[in-house]
């Protein structure tokens, strides 16, 4: 046999066990999505799951400690403010450029008043 027919003999052994180990894949795959047992364990789970967050939420609220939807509601309520606060902070300075502004417009005015009284 010449190494060329060894090589393709090989990859075509290769392919052959790919495709059965795919179909074997596949085929426990859909049993088990048809099987009763594993739906009923699924559903079971999550039954658990709910029980187990319902009794943590009874757990925290007994020891009047926040629960995580608690904290995220405290930091959305928090950056709100934050940023609230930014806006206002801006609005402040904006303001305070302003009475600058007028306060040496005023004492230029008063400047130019005193002038022409003098002259």
């Amino acid at each position: 046999m010449s190494p060329v027919s060894l090589e393709d003999e090989h990859k075509d052994d290769q392919e052959s066990l790919r495709a059965r180990s795919e179909q074997a894949i596949g085929e426990l795959a859909q049993a088990l999505l048809d099987s009763n047992v594993l739906e009923n364990a699924v559903a079971a789970a999550f039954g658990a799951r709910e029980k187990a967050l319902e009794a943590q939420h009874a757990a925290l609220a007994a020891l009047n400690l926040p629960t995580a939807g608690d904290v995220e509601r405290l930091e959305r309520r928090l950056r709100s403010v934050s940023q609230r606060l930014d806006e206002v902070e801006d609005e402040l300075d904006r303001f305070g450029r302003e009475v600058g502004r007028l306060r040496r417009e005023i004492v230029a005015q008063g400047r130019e008043s005193n002038s022409q009284v003098e002259g």
